[in-house]
């Protein structure tokens, strides 16, 4: 800033912030922060959730590249194959050069261990993928471990994301979907609030799921627990 004296010199005056002005500067900036930061987390989990459902979509594209090339059956979970022949590995050729990645979701807080440890956060449907056997080794009831199987496969889910507590290994590598009798049981198994989710009981955000037609949707965790509410299991074959 610049005065001019009376016999018509300039002075140059250095002024600083004063503390008034300075609090209020940071005070600003605060509520700039405050303001932005639920948007960018907003839309990173937009982007996880996007990256997600590719992964999905690879998985499903692969289970029916592989069952084509093989008798026209799915892949065996562990609960049926050693892990080293389980779906996790037997899928590896299909999913190609991003394998490691695509096995993974982009949102689980365990996806780096389950990499390391060969594991996946994409766990298939029991209904489908685990055959009921009876004490001889005969299996019970109808069999859905082909495509063909499925009467309706646009409202059959086939994957989902595995709950924080599922181990990492290969050898948890599908649910335990009959025992979906309370919420508690579905979240044990799954995370039905993987994306925008939080510690309200596990309602509040959302999942994707993986249907046999290829199909991938986002549905809701309250809309999915009101269904087990009303005495309904989602990972149930329409045809049971």
């Amino acid at each position: 800033m610049r005065f001019r004296e009376k016999d018509g010199r300039e002075t140059r005056v250095n002024r600083a912030f004063t503390l008034v002005e300075l609090l209020i500067v940071i005070a600003v900036l605060a509520v700039v922060a405050a303001v932005s930061m639920p948007v960018g987390m907003a839309m990173l989990d937009r982007g996880r959730q996007a990256t997600c459902m590719g992964n999905l979509r690879g998985i499903g594209l692969a289970l029916q590249l592989h069952s084509q090339d093989n008798g026209g059956k799915f892949p065996e979970t562990t609960h049926t194959a050693m892990p080293g022949k389980s779906w996790i590995t037997a899928l590896e050729n299909e999913l190609g050069s991003n394998y490691e990645r695509s096995r993974v979701c982009p949102a689980d807080p365990n996806r780096e261990q389950r990499i390391r440890d060969g594991g996946t956060s994409y766990i298939l449907n029991s209904f489908i993928f685990v055959p009921k056997i009876d004490p001889f080794g005969n299996q019970i009831g109808k069999i859905f471990n082909r495509p063909s199987a499925i009467p309706v496969p646009e409202r059959t889910m086939i994957a989902f994301i595995c709950s924080d507590d599922t181990g990492t290994g290969p050898g948890n590598d599908h649910t335990h979907s009959e025992r979906w009798t309370t919420w508690e049981a579905v979240r044990r198994d799954i995370s039905p609030d993987r994306f925008g989710g939080g510690a309200d009981g596990g309602t509040k955000g959302r999942s994707n799921y993986l249907f046999a037609d290829g199909s991938v949707e986002s549905i809701r965790a309250a809309d999915f627990k009101s269904r087990i509410a009303k005495g309904e299991n989602p990972a149930k074959p329409p045809t049971l």
